[in-house]
Formats: C-alpha cells, structure tokens, sequence
C-alpha cells in the first residue's frame, strides 16, 4: 500500500485535557470511516491533519510532506471541509468559490461548475455566503472538495443537512474508482457512509 498520510506521535490537548496522546495513523488511497462518540476527538484530527490546528507534539506527512517544517505544499495538497461558515459573510458564494481557485490553481474550473450544477447551487452563485440554508452551505463546500485536486480530503459529516439526492449523488462521487485510487479520504460520520471502505478507524 502507497502510504498517503501519516500521522506520528501525534499529542494534542484542550484545556488540560488530553485527546491524542503518541496517536499514529498510516493511511493510504481510498475512504477510511472515522468513528467514535462526541467528543472522542474526530472533528480535532481532522482539523489536525489538515493543518488548521497545531499539534504539541509529533509530525503529521502527505506523502513526502511534513505539515510543520513545509505548510504551504502540504496545504496545497489536502482540503478539510467542515461545517464551519467562512469568515467573509460579505462574500457571494462566487467570491468564495473564487479565492478557494486562487489558493488551489491547479483546479479545474469545469469541473468544479458541473459539481456546482449537480448540487442545484448555479442559481445561488451570487447571494451572499449568509444567505444560505444549512444544506446549501454544505453543498458548496462538497463541490469544492469533489473538485480540488488534492491528495487528501478531510470531511466531516459529509451528510449532514443533504437531501436525499444530494446524498445519492455525494456517494456516487465518493465511490468513484478514480477517486478511491488517487485520494486519501478520511470522513466523520455517525451513520453508516455506504461507501467502499478502505477501513474503519475508532477514536
């Protein structure tokens, strides 16, 4: 197995409280569940693995990257998406859509309009980021991740929120054989995602 992300000695905490502790993780291609009760941990590796929280101690590698000692690169190469509403509520979902290609120049941008078009969002482009539902904001989110070109995709709860067709469509695209061979894909869910798992991790 070519390892993708790997995660050693990994030792995290809040507020006195110890979540990761000399935690390691090898992953390669292919979709991993990440499972555990609230609280457990799983939305902080992600945002560990993802390089929006900072470790106290061990080293997190995608591929030949080492998140503390080369950020940009391994950023450049992994995207979390979460359920956090940006921090730009003045941006349109356009201008957000836009910064994210500015960051990520390798994108597609085609590809990323026809997940906008399979989500139903083209007629949102333009409203403020604000003014979208919960299922909405998600949507874009998930039509971001499904586009980037990224090793590594970090997402937590990816159904939440989704209408069925959404939801449909979401697991059609992460079943997709190109996609389990090229990305590492680490998701939280406390349902069943109904995909081809290349395992099972238990926080």
């Amino acid at each position: 197995m070519e390892l993708i992300l790997q995660i050693e000695g990994l030792s995290f905490e809040y507020a006195n409280r110890a979540l990761f502790r000399g935690f390691g993780l090898r992953l390669g291609a292919g979709v991993t569940w990440l499972r555990g009760e609230n609280g457990a941990g799983k939305t902080t590796l992600l945002k560990l693995a993802g390089g929006a929280l900072t470790p106290h101690a061990g080293s997190i590698r995608l591929d030949d990257m080492e998140l503390q000692a080369q950020p940009l690169a391994y950023r450049l190469h992994c995207y979390y998406c979460g359920g956090d509403t940006p921090q730009l509520p003045w941006l349109t979902v356009r201008e957000v859509l836009d910064l994210h290609l500015a960051l990520y120049p390798a994108t597609d941008a085609a590809l990323l309009n026809a997940e906008l078009h399979a989500f139903h969002l083209m007629a949102a482009l333009d409203q403020p980021v604000t003014t979208l539902s919960l299922g909405q904001h998600k949507k874009m989110q998930l039509s971001l991740a499904l586009a980037l070109p990224v090793r590594l995709l970090l997402i937590d709860e990816p159904f939440n929120g989704l209408d069925a067709d959404a939801v449909d469509y979401l697991r059609r695209e992460l079943s997709s054989p190109q996609r389990l061979a090229r990305q590492c894909i680490l998701l939280t869910s406390h349902l069943d995602p109904a995909l081809p798992l290349a395992g099972t991790l238990q926080l």
